[in-house]
């Protein structure tokens, strides 16, 4: 599934984990805030990252080491995830206002979490919104104008591959090889180097998909990641071999960024009683367990961070 078509639920659940705190916060008015409640009650404060990360302190915490998974201070939390570590000092605490320091400071956090919890809805929210209303436009578009391919790659769109293969069902033409292409870490790109990196990646394995089919395949883009391929009548080996140099291909693709790679996954129409879309459903559960191959190798792994310091 494309980064842009998560629910809005899901996506709230999983992207707080891409969130540093200047993603969430002002750094200098919290250090304001901080410094204000230093002043009144001499408590000194070092605000983290979930990593350890030195963000803003008041006082000198420079020869202190944070450990946030033996002594993780005080956690601000957003969205139910760890954001960031709050460490305190406490030895100019003006006498008498031990009790005000700590009960200004557990109140200060629990501001914070909620501005950061509302600073995160919102910014999500906002990009979800656009991201719809692009998607919605496109469709709107290509309906009104007739139009089969996607834009991005130059394949079927996912309506008109359903109808081709509905087509193909009814013509009952056996065998069929159903051919599903994943995109490996697509997400991770988008992540990383952002939307026009990921939407070449799209377009880079697309490309080696068409061109190292046969003129008879019928391809389909029909998720954000996800291509499908229907092989009428192939030869023995045929599909297996197709998958193989797409695969190939890309991984020996030379890029200064990108790293292409794709899992796949096969399974064979024999009878005219199956429903093509049946097909390509199993075909799915080959391909997340040569996904779940490839991606336990180092040397993917290790060519896909290989920008990523």
């Amino acid at each position: 599934m494309g980064y842009g078509e998560l629910p809005l639920e899901k996506r709230l659940k999983e992207n707080i984990k891409n969130y540093r705190l200047a993603n969430l916060y002002k750094i200098e008015s919290l250090k304001t805030q901080m410094k204000l409640l230093y002043d009144l009650t001499g408590i000194k404060i070092l605000l983290t990252e979930r990593h350890g990360d030195k963000m803003a302190a008041v006082g000198n915490f420079s020869d202190f080491v944070p450990d946030v998974v033996d002594d993780p201070g005080r956690k601000l939390r957003v969205a139910n995830r760890t954001v960031g570590h709050i460490y305190t000092k406490e030895d100019e605490i003006v006498s008498g206002k031990e009790g005000l320091a700590i009960e200004f400071l557990e109140q200060l956090i629990q501001m914070w979490e909620m501005l950061g919890e509302e600073a995160f809805i919102n910014r999500e929210r906002a990009v979800y919104i656009d991201e719809v209303d692009g998607q919605l436009k496109k469709e709107r578009y290509q309906l009104s104008h007739g139009e089969e391919e996607d834009v991005l790659t130059g394949v079927l769109n996912k309506t008109f591959f359903t109808e081709r293969m509905k087509s193909l069902d009814k013509s009952e033409i056996v065998p069929v090889a159903a051919v599903e292409a994943n995109i490996n870490d697509w997400k991770f790109v988008n992540d990383h180097y952002g939307e026009e990196e990921s939407d070449r990646l799209i377009q880079i394995i697309a490309q080696i998909i068409k061109e190292e089919a046969g003129e008879e395949y019928i391809l389909g883009r029909v998720d954000g990641d996800v291509f499908h391929i229907a092989i009428p009548m192939p030869e023995e080996g045929e599909a297996k071999s197709y998958m193989e140099r797409i695969q190939s291909r890309c991984n020996n693709y030379i890029d200064n960024i990108l790293s292409p790679s794709v899992a796949v996954g096969l399974m064979l129409k024999d009878n005219v009683e199956e429903k093509i879309a049946d097909v390509f459903a199993e075909a799915e559960y080959k391909m997340f367990e040569n996904k779940f191959e490839m991606k336990q190798n180092p040397a993917y792994q290790a060519r896909l961070h290989r920008n990523i310091k």
